[in-house]
């Protein structure tokens, strides 16, 4: 049953507020170059339906996207095209006032590494109100939003901008720690909640591959053993060194594998992937809730109906309605 966790289990002393926020990851919205019609129509509609109906259900506060909002972002490059993905985005994520949408970067939506430039980043940060790194605090929790594309570590002016920011960010959450910061190193650093932040990317961190993947959502058995490749599948190995080490998160919820998988670096920092919401990537897409207080989390995945069971109701109902005509058309005729 796709409901909220417990918040009786939620540690929480007088006055603590909770927050429920949920979270789901490669919409892949197909584009005008390779996007079929009839594709864009059915798996478009399968979308919209499920988080209109998760919206009315649940009422989230809040609603994360991982990235890979669009299938042909990196590659998109009329205005009108983009504008139709953007225009259909819209459509099938709208959502009422008092529910915040925050949108994260992904791979497709910018480009890999070598096809991020400016042009791309900033059309999307300007449609989305993102950036590639910054802090929001809700209910005092803080969440850390990372452009990882840009984590690529090889001096690049996008990358080199994200990375200063990140530490910049890293300082100031290391001063809101303190009950009596030195003035000199943070007298101009913005203040955040004290809790350590909880991560949320596109890309994962770096993870050999997802041998140790387990569950009904992770990725096959025959692809689990594939090994992953640093900058393409996950990040580098010192990206996500850097990571841990500057934050020291809570909590990291990252997509991209399309997969269901939970890791645990260093031996204490949980990262759960967050798989596929689109039909087109699985037969069982899905979505997390989290219900958050300062003090501690609590996480529940729901399902949607599977897409092959969904077509195999459109098929028997297809055969059925005929059939029942026919009896329908027998019974009357034998009763003239």
């Amino acid at each position: 049953m796709c409901s909220w966790p417990e918040t009786k289990h939620v540690e929480r002393g007088e006055g603590v507020p909770t927050l429920n926020a949920l979270f789901l990851s490669d919409t892949h919205l197909l584009g005008a170059i390779s996007g079929h019609w009839f594709d864009k129509l059915r798996r478009e509609w399968q979308m919209e339906r499920a988080f209109q109906t998760a919206l009315s259900l649940l009422q989230p506060e809040v609603v994360f996207i991982l990235g890979d909002v669009f299938d042909e972002g990196k590659c998109s490059s009329a205005k009108q095209d983009w504008e139709d993905d953007v225009r259909r985005f819209q459509w099938i994520f709208r959502h009422p006032n008092d529910t915040e949408l925050i949108v994260l970067i992904g791979n497709h939506d910018v480009g890999f590494h070598f096809e991020m430039n400016w042009e791309k980043l900033q059309r999307f940060e300007k449609v989305f109100n993102a950036n590639s790194a910054r802090i929001i605090t809700r209910k005092r929790v803080n969440f850390l939003l990372v452009n990882s594309v840009a984590m690529d570590g090889d001096g690049c002016p996008i990358c080199d901008a994200v990375e200063n920011e990140l530490f910049r960010l890293s300082e100031a959450l290391n001063c809101s720690k303190r009950s009596k910061p030195r003035k000199k190193h943070c007298s101009d650093t913005p203040p955040f909640s004290s809790t350590p932040p909880i991560i949320l990317q596109h890309y994962p961190l770096y993870r050999t591959s997802d041998v140790n993947c387990t569950g009904h959502d992770a990725a096959p058995p025959e692809k689990r053993h594939l090994q992953f490749t640093e900058q393409y599948d996950v990040l580098s190995q010192a990206a996500s060194h850097k990571l841990l080490w500057w934050f020291q998160p809570w909590l990291i919820l990252s997509g991209h594998t399309h997969s269901g998988c939970e890791v645990i670096h260093w031996d204490k920092y949980l990262e759960i992937s967050v798989p596929s919401f689109s039909w087109r990537n699985r037969n069982d897409p899905s979505f997390i809730l989290g219900t958050f207080s300062s003090a501690n989390f609590l996480l529940s995945k729901c399902f949607l109906p599977e897409e092959s069971s969904v077509i195999a109701i459109y098929c028997a109902s297809g055969m059925a309605v005929p059939l029942l005509v026919l009896l329908h058309f027998y019974l009357f005729k034998g009763s003239l």
